[in-house]
């Protein structure tokens, strides 16, 4: 059996996910906020567990990688944080510095636009297809509808919709590979964020910092998730949004399940809207090792360790493919412009 230890980098909450094999040995919650003024927090966490291997916080992701290996060019690709944006880069650097410094087992694992599994053409002037820590929420949807169809990974087919605090997002999964994906920043609004932007109001903005991506969701017309459905403007903006991220991928996949995660499916009145909305398949919440305290995404991203470390998951991600993820999210960009980034944080 191996010990293993699941990150995941939420808007609102770190969630730290510890298994051995299915056993659960840590279900912990820390404010991001805590997270960013204490960058030996996450260490601490991992020292104290007595782990095998851990999938640290990856953001936008990278082709899987040890921390000993991470050097600048995959901090500004795992971020995607301008040097000239300085608000929202430190905390985060410096806990990774810091787990560098111990030596921990940590690993960094790719997003979606990253796998192979994934057409060439899907990802023309894509950078969010759905980040590491959407792809693990698709890995535990995986586990799930194997386990509860008793089929094997590769025969599953399903979309995942996550709905975090920040962000909504849409992943499409066939013969248990992710094929496609509609990002938080790249598809309809979410609960906090904006998701995609007009390019005439981009235009119209001009020059804008990272914090601008985190704004401009339906927490503005309702700041808190349960006054979601009792707000008729915002729930419509909402669901309507979510359903239209999973009817886009419906042009990739004919699923057999819509799958269900994130803190805001868990809000009263969601789940049954979306089942409303739908039906071109069953619309269910994920199930995955029932932990307390941690959402979907931390336990995925545990799940994911284990079969980095050998342990019985190990075919799960062989049938991903993520092993053999590879290249960046700035590589099919087609506007020439993006030339001079990549010569500026890439080489």
């Amino acid at each position: 059996m191996v010990r293993v230890i699941g990150i995941d980098p939420g808007t609102k909450s770190f969630d730290f996910c510890g298994l051995e094999d299915d056993k659960i040995i840590l279900d912990t919650s820390v404010s991001t906020k805590d997270i960013m003024r204490d960058p030996d927090l996450i260490s601490n966490i991992i020292m104290d567990s007595n782990i095998d291997l851990a999938v640290g916080p990856s953001g936008f992701g990278i082709p899987v990688k040890r921390i000993e290996d991470i050097g600048e060019k995959d901090m500004f690709l795992m971020s995607l944080i301008r040097k000239c944006d300085k608000k929202s880069v430190l905390g985060m650097r410096n806990s990774i510095a810091r787990m560098k410094e111990h030596r921990l087992p940590v690993f960094f694992i790719p997003g979606v636009i990253h796998l192979q599994t994934v057409p060439d053409y899907r990802k023309f002037n894509k950078i969010d297809m759905g980040t590491a820590d959407k792809l693990c929420c698709t890995a535990l949807g995986i586990r799930d509808q194997a386990k509860r169809h008793r089929k094997n990974y590769d025969r599953t087919s399903f979309i995942m919709l996550e709905m975090g605090y920040g962000y909504t997002a849409a992943i499409a999964v066939y013969n248990g590979k992710i094929v496609d994906g509609i990002g938080g920043s790249s598809g309809n609004i979410g609960f906090l964020s904006m998701g995609c932007m007009d390019a005439e109001l981009a235009y119209l903005l001009d020059g804008f910092d990272k914090e601008l991506i985190f704004k401009g969701g339906v927490a503005t017309l309702a700041r808190d998730p349960e006054e979601l459905v009792n707000n008729e403007t915002a729930k419509n903006a909402y669901i309507e949004g979510a359903v239209k991220n999973i009817l886009s991928l419906t042009a990739s996949v004919k699923p057999e399940e819509i799958l269900v995660s994130g803190r805001i499916s868990k809000v009263s009145g969601v789940l049954q809207e979306l089942k409303k909305r739908l039906d071109m398949a069953p619309v269910r919440k994920v199930d995955g090792f029932h932990t307390k305290n941690v959402k979907e995404a931390a336990e995925g991203a545990a799940l994911i360790a284990n079969g980095l470390a050998g342990g019985k998951y190990e075919p799960l991600i062989d049938v991903m493919e993520l092993k053999k993820a590879r290249g960046t999210s700035l590589d099919h960009i087609l506007l020439p412009e993006i030339a001079a980034i990549k010569k500026e944080y890439l080489q």
